[in-house]
């Protein structure tokens, strides 16, 4: 698990899918780029209940997919200190450890809100923007994930 993301993409020279991972209090967004890390878009939202469940979810997303690596994303607050639920994110990316897949912690400041303000000015409705909110949120990340990772390519 690392947050050096010159780190992680040495461990990928060919690239590979990845599984961005939006981890909040009641749900985990999901969200999945191409093997070639140029389109990030939004997969499940899955329910928190406990842990291993959760891991079930995500554990078969990984094997359908062929996910070879982990982003998940980083609620840091706006001054770059760590708040609960920075915490919150890296216990859950620490519990991911168990898959044996290589993690990227990524800065995820604003990603909900922009995805939010993406959904109002596209007219998307209330209840249908809380239903697909994670994930896209978990795109955001993955996206900004991505571009990130090929700049350094």
């Amino acid at each position: 698990m690392t947050d050096d993301k010159s780190a992680f993409r040495a461990g990928f020279p060919d690239g590979g899918r990845l599984l961005g991972l939006d981890v909040g209090t009641k749900t985990v967004g999901l969200a999945l780029c191409d093997a070639q890390w140029t389109i990030a878009t939004a997969a499940e939202t899955v329910r928190r209940t406990k842990f291993s469940k959760d891991l079930e979810q995500i554990k078969t997303v990984i094997a359908a997919q062929n996910v070879v690596g982990l982003v998940v994303g980083l609620p840091l607050n706006l001054d770059g200190s760590i708040s609960k639920q920075t915490q919150a994110a890296k216990s859950f990316a620490q519990n991911l450890r168990i898959l044996a897949l290589p993690i990227l912690l990524w800065d995820e400041r604003w990603s909900t809100q922009a995805v939010e303000r993406d959904l109002i000015a596209s007219d998307v409705s209330r209840k249908r923007r809380s239903e697909v909110i994670d994930k896209m949120a978990a795109a955001y990340i993955l996206q900004g994930a991505i571009d990130g990772l090929a700049a350094i390519g």
